[in-house]
């Protein structure tokens, strides 16, 4: 397999960019040190979301709404997302930026804590997009398995760890032990489920695209 930075670097160099706006989120976002999709995840979110036409997207950690805003206009402003975000300094942020968008209709931001938001959020979503605390993927799986659409689309970004997910537990800092060990249980239940067909793709920091079965 190719994998180096040069091959990233080309192959990132080829992405046809964002509207203007986008692209100011994120070079805020990346200013304010706040956590954004990489380039590699952009592209791949931005394929699946044209792919599979999506009327609804449920988001599972907003941050800044860049990468709602990313799936919004990769929809073609066309479809509905709910996201959700516990972490209230990000939250007035994240709301004006969906104001300087224009999508307030159109992306609903809930505040709280999605363990609690995903037992209240009722219908079902044909699309997923994870990309919260990496510690909770795996206590989220069934709440997101219950709102996902039969052959709707899981996609959870950042389930290798920097590559420490392949080593030994005790290969990591203590202090990432709990989530090394609940995401290598979160991989292997997503692997192994009969509910979902899974691939892992080694793409920016990981990403898990899982197909519900119908």
């Amino acid at each position: 397999m190719i994998q180096d930075d040069r091959m990233i670097s080309f192959i990132n160099s080829l992405d046809s960019g964002h509207s203007p706006l986008l692209a100011a989120i994120e070079k805020e976002a990346v200013t304010g040190n706040v956590p954004v999709i990489r380039k590699e995840m952009q592209g791949l979110l931005k394929f699946m979301v044209a792919a599979f036409a999506p009327e609804k997207i449920l988001e599972v950690g907003t941050a800044t709404g860049f990468s709602a805003l990313l799936m919004w206009e990769a929809s073609g402003k066309k479809c509905k997302i709910t996201t959700i975000e516990k972490y209230e300094k990000r939250i007035p942020v994240a709301r004006e930026n969906l104001k300087r968008a224009g999508a307030e209709s159109c992306i609903e931001l809930i505040e709280g804590d999605a363990d609690e938001v995903l037992d209240n959020l009722k219908g079902t979503y044909p699309m997923i997009f994870m990309d919260a605390a990496k510690g909770q993927y795996l206590h989220f799986l069934p709440k997101v398995t219950r709102l996902l659409a039969d052959g709707g689309i899981l996609i959870t970004d950042n389930v290798l760890q920097e590559g420490d997910i392949c080593e030994s537990r005790y290969a990591v800092t203590r202090r990432n032990r709990t989530i090394h060990s609940r995401m290598r249980e979160y991989l292997y239940q997503l692997t192994h489920s009969d509910v979902y067909e899974t691939v892992l793709l080694n793409i920016g920091d990981g990403v898990a695209l899982s197909v519900k079965h119908q």
